[in-house]
């Protein structure tokens, strides 16, 4: 096994980087920089490289909103993260849609075969062992598969755990740079963060294992489980927000399935304080999204509660996750995998949570999904809707019956518009139906 190596500059690294190549970049707090940057310099001299990656952090000045680089530089990204959005939605950059779970099979099948990939790795250890940090995700399969891997050796880097944990010599080009990872802190929470928080928290259950992202709303539903107990967390990524919790000892993956004891994770975003705590810490498992993500995986642990959001939601059901119309936002991401995952598990609970209305007031339900909005989660895959307003299980129910429940933690401002369109929509019966709900209601 290698247990030296010789670093060179950035700038002679990139020399590796041939007109025509594909290059994969490293994903979200472990964005390479001053390869990219390195790479920039070369753009006089090179054509048609494609970069793709899940979703960066820092500048993406390969993707400039003007076309600047078009012709030298073409961005396929599988998530249409926040320094890439305006060059997407401008037709500059691209995006491929894909469940995370299979961004590792479009490289491992060689759908999308890469000549190059540049990553950030810790420093080696006595053994020649180096550790890919907080983001795993499909960027080990691209490791494994690239024909030449960039690496910057940076001390900064958690010594993370798991499949994150890689020998030297799968690495070929070493360039030694100390830098902070990118860090993203957490939002002060709002009145309507919290009432959101409030009301997943009380569809958890003990002994429950968690997914969650990261935002207001992930961190909102964490913040009201101080009173919960022996929860677990397989997820494809966690934030600050788990720390307390952890700390505490109400996370302590005691009744979880697969990796008793363990947090299990694909990639992290979050301060310092989460990066030291991954570090070295045997009780994180750093994993592939072939694993984390996988629905046969993630439906083995009991009241597997996976927490989601969404851009838009129709009266029937159908979710919009990743798009505003037609301008593409994010990305279809984990969420199928997730929700499908939880739909499988014992006691599992699939839970789609969204404030009820935007910063501008207009209603996130919708009698349908703007024109060109993509449908991620289909009806036939929603169980748990919530807003600050409550929570309906539309498992089950029929289009009518999901109307008249959805319509009902819609935000009162907007529920008399969205009641009159499920009438032009269903006809008299759907008013039938309500009646004979609101009955009910008054007889209990």
């Amino acid at each position: 096994m290698q247990k030296t190596y010789t670093p060179v500059s950035a700038q002679e690294a990139v020399k590796a980087v041939k007109s025509g190549d594909r290059i994969h970049v490293h994903s979200v707090a472990c964005t390479p920089t001053i390869l990219l940057e390195a790479l920039m310099e070369r753009s006089g001299e090179l054509s048609d490289v494609t970069i793709q990656h899940i979703h960066t952090e820092g500048p993406a000045p390969y993707a400039e909103e003007n076309g600047k680089y078009m012709g030298t530089f073409e961005l396929e990204s599988f998530f249409v993260g926040g320094n890439v959005r305006k060059a997407t939605q401008a037709g500059y950059a691209d995006y491929i849609p894909v469940f995370l779970s299979e961004t590792q099979r479009l490289i491992r099948d060689e759908v999308l075969p890469i000549d190059v990939a540049m990553v950030q790795i810790s420093p080696p250890d006595q053994h020649g062992w180096v550790s890919i940090g907080t983001s795993v995700d499909c960027s080990k399969a691209a490791i494994e598969k690239a024909k030449t891997v960039i690496a910057v050796v940076n001390k900064h880097m958690p010594r993370a755990w798991g499949d994150a944990m890689m020998p030297l010599s799968d690495f070929d080009i070493f360039v030694e740079h100390d830098s902070p990872l990118i860090e993203a802190h957490m939002p002060e929470l709002s009145d309507q963060d919290i009432a959101i928080g409030k009301n997943v928290a009380n569809l958890i259950e003990d002994g429950a294992t968690l997914q969650m992202g990261i935002g207001a709303i992930p961190n909102a539903v964490l913040s009201q489980l101080g009173n919960h107990k022996n929860l677990g967390v397989h997820t494809e990524m966690f934030s600050d927000g788990l720390l307390p919790l952890v700390e505490q000892g109400i996370v302590n993956g005691a009744n979880k399935t697969l990796d008793q004891g363990k947090i299990v994770a694909s990639f992290l975003m979050g301060s310092k304080d989460l990066y030291n705590f991954v570090d070295d810490n045997p009780g994180v498992l750093m994993q592939d999204v072939h694993y984390t993500n996988s629905v046969h995986i993630i439906k083995q642990n009991p009241k597997v509660t996976a927490i989601n959001s969404a851009i838009q939601v129709d009266i029937t059901g159908q979710v919009c996750a990743d798009s505003i119309g037609t301008k593409f936002y994010s990305g279809v991401g984990g969420q199928i995998d997730f929700m499908r995952g939880a739909s499988f598990s014992e006691g599992g609970k699939p839970i789609l949570a969204i404030p009820s209305v935007t910063k501008k007031g207009m209603s996130k339900i919708a009698p349908m999904l703007c024109e060109g909005g993509g449908v991620v989660t289909t009806r036939a895959n929603m169980h748990w809707l919530v807003t600050e307003f409550g929570a309906v299980n539309l498992y089950g129910k029929t289009l009518q019956k999901r109307a008249r429940d959805i319509i009902s933690i819609a935000h009162p401002d907007h529920q008399e518009s969205l009641d009159k369109a499920a009438f032009d929509r269903f006809g008299s019966h759907y008013h039938f139906i309500k009646s004979k709900k609101e009955l009910e209601i008054r007889k209990n």
